[in-house]
């Protein structure tokens, strides 16, 4: 495959992943409305464990050496997903995603300060886009005054536990996306998904051991959402892996791409949520889509 081939090779797989990326948030809204949190996130990662078993031939043969790195990536996914929840259910959603931009700006350091990629002058105006796009999509222009001391009242109720939860999550998942960079160099996607899809089933279920949290085995199992939501991470982890094991892929570029999961949640807010404003979202959306374009030029 020539250099060329490669690039718009990990450029499709990562819009695939930003795409079902989007397509995974709706699912796990649906979830949470029949389990609770822990519920949820331990039987889902245990089910995509199960998913990925056929595969274990072929995830043999990792160097010592890894698992560490492999272990540290599960734990920190491990944080990441109980932070945000946590944060999403003690704060506002609209200023969650608001400090959730951070975690585009820490992936993109991140990639030039450790990785030592070149951001350009594309890839500043492409962030500039996304970053403007999101607040924009969560901040709509023109709105009232009232809406505006309400939204300040709510700040002032979040305390700054809540919020460093909530940036802690983001720097957790973009140290997640630098691992997977570094680890891809060396090991395969089959390796990667196997081993940390392992470590993270057993992080939860240490968790649930010393916090006694009581899981509903039989009634989480009937959640068909959580079916869905194990096979949609199987299958986003791998198509992510392996655009990480292309030497032309950057991570500063693929945190961009990433982005393109939004326009898939403001189209399932119309149609299937009945949510209003659809019109400014989609304006938005076309802002961070000239911002994923300009950022991979």
């Amino acid at each position: 495959m020539g250099n060329g081939e490669e690039i718009m090779m990990w450029i499709w797989l990562v819009l695939l992943y930003g795409i079902i990326k989007g397509i995974r948030e709706i699912v796990k809204k649906k979830a949470l409305e029949k389990n609770a949190t822990i519920e949820v996130l331990f039987l889902y990662t245990l089910l995509a464990f199960v998913i990925v078993l056929p595969d274990a031939k072929n995830a043999m043969g990792v160097e010592m050496r890894y698992f560490w790195l492999i272990g540290l990536k599960s734990f920190v996914i491990f944080l990441a997903w109980i932070f945000s929840f946590k944060a999403i259910k003690k704060m506002p959603i609209s200023l969650y995603g608001v400090l959730d931009l951070s975690r585009v700006l820490f992936a993109t350091l991140l990639g030039v300060i450790v990785l030592q990629e070149a951001l350009g002058g594309f890839q500043v105006i492409g962030l500039v886009l996304v970053s403007t796009g999101l607040l924009l999509l969560k901040y709509k222009p023109g709105m009232g005054k009232r809406l505006q001391e309400r939204e300040g009242e709510d700040r002032e109720k979040v305390g700054a536990k809540i919020v460093i939860m909530a940036f802690a999550s983001c720097l957790f998942n973009a140290v997640s996306g630098l691992l997977d960079k570094i680890l891809m160099k060396d090991i395969n996607s089959s390796q990667l998904q196997f081993w940390y899809l392992l470590f993270l089933v057993l992080f939860y279920f240490l968790f649930i051991l010393v916090t006694r949290t009581k899981i509903r085995f039989f009634g989480v199992l009937k959640n068909y959402w959580i079916w869905i939501l194990s096979l949609l991470i199987v299958v986003a982890d791998r198509v992510l892996f392996l655009a990480n094991g292309m030497d032309a892929s950057r991570v500063t570029v693929m945190t961009l791409l990433k982005q393109a999961g939004c326009v898939v949640t403001i189209l399932a807010g119309r149609f299937l949520f009945h949510e209003k404003n659809t019109g400014h979202k989609l304006f938005c959306a076309a802002i961070i889509i000239a911002g994923i374009v300009t950022g991979v030029m």
